[in-house]
């Protein structure tokens, strides 16, 4: 048998070699051409040979782009900030795109603490008068930051380390994060308050969420009028999220004391309202640029793409859910019965599929249930479209508007858990359930409510009929006069005369003539050959 190939990785951006010598270390065949991400043209024309592309904000993964990448598997970019990656595309491809959020989180959050006094104090302006041979002391009336209120609007990962810092200049902090526990307040030490309420009581407001379609603008007109006058304004998060003319007005109109921008709405920010405004800090996206955040988030993207092409680990990413490399290891095989489930059912079923409900029970019930999710889709989408994968086959069933919905419980029966899928069409639904034995294989159990134990092959073929004598005589002599090998039988019935089914576990493809004789034979209301990727 021949090895394995080795998973190929392009880093198109500048990356530090002590990171491109991970991906060798950890056996990536690697290409390292940093500046091949600037040449769009280039890129396009190698991309189809590469598993991963590791990039920064240089390369800039376009749909095009995406069309050539026939081998992609995985995007990583050494950074938070994906603007530069197509993400829907990656996901209709079934490319997982992941970031490298915590990299520069330490890095990010002191910047905003440097803004925050810089725009307390005026230390631009002060630091420029001064240079010009001027002594204007008196200009220059500072705030202190002690016994002050800081709004802080986002309260994840760089907003928690900020509020941190903050405390330990004994600020008074309080959050608005729609995400926030109680709890997680407590332990933060901060008071979590609504936006309304944050708006009129902080001192500083400094913002650290996501651009989306919520926080486009969050400070907007309106709401910059609610807060307190003599407010001041930090945003090192993402450009877009303040009303950047809004704010400019505010500033004029002396009701914002100052404002402090490492972002802008349109970078690079050549232009901009607030320019030239006194008391207005501005830096060039520097949120992330400092020696150490810069090594970091090259050796985390390094290690997460690694551990994806090598183990099946997905971290940090934006299209599918993480999966740990511990997860991976154990829910391998939960992973694969669920996409078998899904391909069962697809597989079976010939009308447009409306819903998918999925029922996890004990063991399964405790583990990452939408990477089981993803999994279960993917093997019923696949009957429709052989590429999709965990990562295209969601947004394909979204797109088709397919329902998916779960639910889990506690162990309830004899096995330590099991997963039941059921498809819903217009005229009827179709059940089937499986679980993992000790041995780490995956096996049917039930099958239109008719228990079973069923090992999985790569070839099998299902039938339905009436629980009569000759059944299995009739099919095993047809197999036999086909040369077709039966490597294991199973068969099930609901009660004696009854519905029956039988599965079999062939070792080869079955020519459609064969499935052609069984249906002439009367004896079998459905005849239908399966296929499985074990």
């Amino acid at each position: 048998m021949a090895p394995a190939q080795k998973p190929r990785v392009l880093v198109s951006d500048k990356l530090s070699e002590t990171a491109v010598q991970i991906f060798r270390d950890r056996g990536i065949d690697v290409d390292f051409q940093p500046d091949l991400g600037k040449d769009k043209d280039k890129l396009t024309e190698v991309i189809g040979q590469y598993d991963g592309l590791a990039i920064r904000s240089a390369t800039k993964v376009t749909e095009k782009i995406l069309a050539a990448a026939t081998n992609l598997k995985v995007i990583a970019r050494a950074g938070i900030g994906v603007d530069n990656v197509d993400i829907p595309a990656a996901s209709k491809r079934g490319v997982i795109v992941m970031n490298t959020p915590f990299g520069n989180s330490v890095t990010t959050a002191e910047h905003t603490i440097a803004m925050m006094f810089a725009v307390a104090r005026q230390l631009p302006e002060a630091s420029a008068s001064t240079q010009a041979g001027e002594w204007a002391k008196s200009r220059f009336m500072g705030v202190e930051l002690f016994n002050k209120t800081l709004g802080v609007i986002g309260a994840g990962n760089i907003g928690s380390i900020v509020i941190d810092r903050a405390l330990g200049l004994k600020m008074k902090v309080i959050a608005y994060d729609p995400y926030l526990t109680e709890e997680r307040a407590k332990t933060l030490g901060v008071t979590k308050v609504e936006l309304d309420e944050l708006l009129p009581r902080a001192d500083f407001i400094t913002m650290h969420v996501p651009l989306t379609d919520k926080t486009r603008n969050i400070l907007s007109r309106e709401n910059l009028a609610k807060t307190r006058k003599g407010v001041r304004i930090i945003n090192c998060a993402r450009g877009g999220l303040v009303d950047e003319d809004a704010l400019a007005d505010a500033l004029k109109a002396g009701h914002v004391a100052g404002a402090a921008l490492d972002v802008f709405a349109v970078e690079p920010a050549k232009e901009n309202p607030l320019f030239g405004l006194p008391n207005v800090v501005c830096t060039p996206h520097l949120g992330a640029s400092t020696s150490e955040a810069q090594e970091n988030v090259a050796l985390q993207v390094a290690e997460q793409m690694s551990d994806y092409l090598l183990t099946g680990a997905v971290q940090n990413a934006l299209n599918m859910p993480s999966v740990t490399a511990e997860e991976a290891a154990v829910m391998g095989p939960w992973i694969k019965l669920a996409e078998h489930l899904g391909t069962f059912a697809g597989q079976l079923t010939d009308e447009p599929v409306r819903a998918i409900n999925v029922l996890y029970d004990g063991v399964a019930a405790n583990m990452n249930l939408k990477a089981l999710d993803c999994a279960t889709i993917a093997g019923v989408m696949k009957a429709a479209n052989p590429d999709v994968n965990m990562v295209s086959a969601p947004v394909v069933a979204k797109e088709r508007g397919i329902r998916m919905s779960t639910t889990h419980q506690d162990k309830s029966g004899a096995f330590e858990g099991y997963i039941k899928v059921t498809i819903v069409t217009d005229t009827r639904e179709r059940s089937l359930a499986g679980t993992v034995f000790s041995d780490g294989k995956p096996r049917f159990i039930q099958i239109k409510g008719i228990n079973i134990d069923a090992e999985i092959g790569e070839h099998m073929l299902y039938t339905t009929n009436e629980d009569v004598p000759g059944i299995i005589g009739l099919l095993g002599a047809t197999m036999g006069k086909n040369g077709v090998n039966i490597a294991n039988f199973t068969l099930g019935r609901a009660s004696i005369g009854s519905d029956a089914i039988a599965l079999l576990y062939l070792d080869q493809t079955i020519d459609p003539r064969v499935i052609e004789t069984l249906e002439n034979t009367g004896m079998f209301q459905q005849v239908r050959p399966l296929k499985f990727a074990v």
